[in-house]
């Protein structure tokens, strides 16, 4: 069983993380994130312990918010978190956005006058 709990734990952490990245500035409660891990390992066949889960994040907030330059930051409001947007720079990296840069590469392409590689059959 410790096997498997250290697998799940890795897993949590990572959608912890997916989460806190897609909440931003404005933070997320623990009971809330806890939640929205639980639902996202539930299954039709597995039903993980929301209260395990709640425990296991609640801990990983604790110790990855701990120091200045952490990638989790506590926010004012007790129980919430955000990501550390000012002190961590992998934080800022994971929530770069490449949508922008994208759609401004693609615009040129469309307007451009796509050539006719069909086959003839009377050549």
């Amino acid at each position: 069983m410790a096997v498997g709990c250290c697998f799940f734990s890795m897993t949590y952490e990572q959608q912890v993380l997916q989460i806190l990245t897609e909440v931003g500035e404005r933070g997320i409660s623990v009971g809330k994130l806890a939640k929205h891990v639980y639902n996202m390992n539930c299954t039709l066949f597995y039903q993980p312990d929301l209260q395990e889960i709640k425990q296991q994040v609640w801990r990983y907030l604790q110790r990855s918010s701990r120091p200045p330059q952490s990638l989790i930051e506590r926010m004012e409001r007790r129980g919430y978190y955000r990501l550390n947007m000012k002190g961590s720079a992998v934080a800022r990296q994971l929530v770069l956005d490449f949508s922008k840069c994208d759609d401004e590469e693609q615009q040129p392409e469309e307007e451009l006058p796509k050539p006719d590689l069909s086959l003839s059959l009377f050549d």
